[in-house]
């Protein structure tokens, strides 16, 4: 039994302002009050500045009379009856269309280009190497300027249009046919939302057979069936309940169709091909991440080089590739703010351009569209972690 020495000193007690724990408190507490306070120092000189300068403050223009046209809408907006919280609307779903097409044309074109770096064609390479070099270090607004001015505007005027397939282009865009469905066509929809449910469901009961059985399942022609088939056999039974409205070119304009607007086009294009030119260099990091040892591996088991990068080398990589994945996209859905340049109404020049000067509500506006651009990525960077979380390595 051990017995405790007579003189043995007690730890000196440590007074409570020395405590580590006890001061990183206070130290995040003192720095929680100092930021509440310049919050509160800005806000209210906001308000005395507006005050004395008898600008109104609120949220009261939202239901006011806009009274200025938009180029392109996507739902239906009217100068003289549409309101300033209408046309926000207008603006953001245009900045929202231009920013998921241009992330699904830069990843599609960056993934061709990344994994084009890496081939044995050396021509292949050599341009994908030139590619990525050239457009990463212009400028993204000269490249947007590019394409507008040198590019789209000088395409042949009205009179002298292109004509193609019953479409024409020229230098106020490109202008199709119009598809006009009929109420039976919402059959149609369904059912071909039915088909994309199905197709996904299906999918994942055919991977978890694979992974139980080794059994693979015919996945590409079941989807086929589910996306493309039944909703042709349904267009068809229905009596095809769908027609155009094809454009006619008249002497100054051209009434009907669909019109495709060179700011929107420049703008989809710039942004694009500008961005495919970083992803190009995430994907071909990504895939030389992966161990040679693993390409070996495959060709000793007799794979061929195109299902040895789809099956094995692309999936390992997405492990690398999805993190600065995320961030390209997000930079993309930033920089749709250089629309302005090109004249594309998106949600700065409709909302923060426009509906600004108007309504000299600085604060109000300025505000809503940075929460606005806030949400946008903080949704778009849940959408990718949460990707990121099922192909990332786990430790078993």
């Amino acid at each position: 039994m051990a017995v405790e020495s007579v003189g043995a000193q007690q730890p000196a007690r440590v007074a409570f302002y020395n405590d580590p724990k006890f001061r990183s408190i206070a130290y995040q507490v003192v720095l929680c009050v100092l930021v509440v306070l310049v919050i509160y120092a800005a806000t209210t000189n906001a308000l005395d500045n507006l005050q004395r300068a008898h600008v109104a403050s609120g949220f009261g223009f939202w239901n006011q009379a806009a009274g200025f046209d938009i180029s392109q809408s996507l739902i239906e907006y009217s100068a003289s009856v549409s309101t300033y919280g209408t046309a926000f609307w207008v603006g953001l779903l245009n900045t929202l269309l231009v920013a998921v097409l241009g992330i699904i044309l830069a990843t599609i074109l960056g993934f061709t280009i990344g994994i084009s770096r890496l081939s044995k064609n050396w021509l292949l390479a050599k341009v994908a190497t030139g590619y990525v070099e050239t457009i990463r270090n212009i400028p993204v607004l000269l490249q947007l300027l590019f394409w507008y001015n040198a590019v789209l505007k000088a395409l042949p005027d009205i009179r002298d249009s292109t004509k193609f397939m019953g479409s024409f282009l020229n230098n106020r865009g490109l202008f199709v046919p119009e598809p006009i469905a009929d109420p039976r066509f919402g059959w149609v929809g369904a059912v071909f939302f039915f088909g994309i449910v199905s197709a996904i469901g299906f999918y994942i009961w055919a991977r978890k057979r694979q992974m139980a059985t080794g059994q693979q399942a015919p996945i590409l022609l079941v989807t086929l069936a589910l996306v493309v088939g039944l909703p042709l056999v349904v267009f068809l039974v229905t009596g095809m309940p769908l027609h155009f409205d094809a454009p006619q070119v008249g002497r100054f304009n051209i009434t009907g169709g669909l019109a495709l607007q060179p700011e929107f086009v420049a703008l989809l294009l710039g942004l694009s091909i500008y961005t495919a030119a970083f992803i190009a260099e995430v994907v071909r990091a990504g895939i030389l991440a992966v161990s040679h040892g693993q390409t070996e591996a495959a060709y000793s088991l007799g794979m061929k080089p195109g299902p040895t990068l789809r099956l094995i080398i692309v999936p390992q990589a997405m492990r690398v590739i999805v993190p600065p994945l995320t961030s390209q996209y997000l930079n993309l859905t930033k920089n749709s703010s250089l629309a302005v340049a090109v004249g594309y109404p998106d949600l700065v020049q409709v909302f923060t351009g426009t509906v600004l000067n108007q309504t000299g509500q600085a604060v109000e506006v300025v505000a809503i569209t940075m929460l606005v651009y806030l949400c946008i990525s903080l949704f778009t960077s849940l959408v990718m972690n949460i990707y990121n979380s099922r192909v990332k390595l786990v430790e078993r």
